[in-house]
């Protein structure tokens, strides 16, 4: 078993949970109302610039230029399209871009610093891979239907499915099984435990988007 497959075992509950969920079928369905995709827009946006700075860290500690590359190339696209994709949409859905964090985007953001701030390649990969792969895992089953809904839902799904994005993933997903090779078994389960509470808390994000959350005019 690869070792990424082994740490989504781990979180085998949460990670279904998270990547089948009703918030994500609704925005696949066009039935989700925009003012929940609004509120979800706000608090996923404020992840941008910790995930860009945990990108960034993981970049320089990157252990060769050929392993840093796709990560800087992937780096371009969050602050580019998905970036202008973001402000687009909350235009579109009329309300600000700037919002105070709920509860579950300041833990997520709290888990970002923690990992960027660990100075350890292996734990920056473990919530970068869980990041995308869960998103990839929700989206793709939903790819076909981008095209048919309002660009606020068919891009957020296009953004996260396809070759292009499938490839972010399974570089993440390789330099993560590479650099475990190398762990001591404490090592690991750190790496285990990070991973782990990243699913767990990408469940809670969704959950609490589903409820709804409250949205900056």
């Amino acid at each position: 078993m690869r070792p990424t497959d082994h740490l989504r075992a781990l979180a085998a509950d949460d990670w279904q949970a998270a990547t089948r969920h009703a918030f994500t079928d609704a925005l696949a369905a066009g039935t989700l109302p925009p003012e929940k995709m609004a509120g979800y827009l706000q608090q996923d946006y404020l992840f941008v610039d910790g995930f860009v700075r945990l990108l960034a860290s993981a970049i320089a500690h990157a252990p060769s230029l050929a392993d840093s590359v796709p990560a800087a190339q992937f780096l371009a696209v969050i602050t580019g399209p998905e970036n202008t994709y973001f402000l687009r949409s909350l235009e579109a859905l009329g309300v600000a871009s700037e919002a105070g964090p709920a509860p579950e985007a300041a833990a997520f953001q709290g888990l970002m610093a923690e990992a960027r701030g660990s100075g350890r390649y292996e734990l920056m990969l473990a919530v970068l891979t869980v990041a995308e792969w869960s998103y990839l895992d929700w989206a793709s089953p939903h790819a076909d239907r981008a095209e048919a809904l309002p660009f606020w839902l068919g891009e957020w799904i296009t953004l996260h499915s396809g070759d292009g994005f499938a490839g972010v993933v399974a570089y993440l997903r390789a330099q993560l099984d590479a650099a475990w090779e190398g762990l001591a078994p404490d090592a690991r389960g750190e790496v285990e435990t990070m991973f782990t509470r990243a699913v767990r808390l990408e469940r809670a994000f969704f959950d609490a988007a589903w409820a709804g959350f409250p949205v900056r005019p």
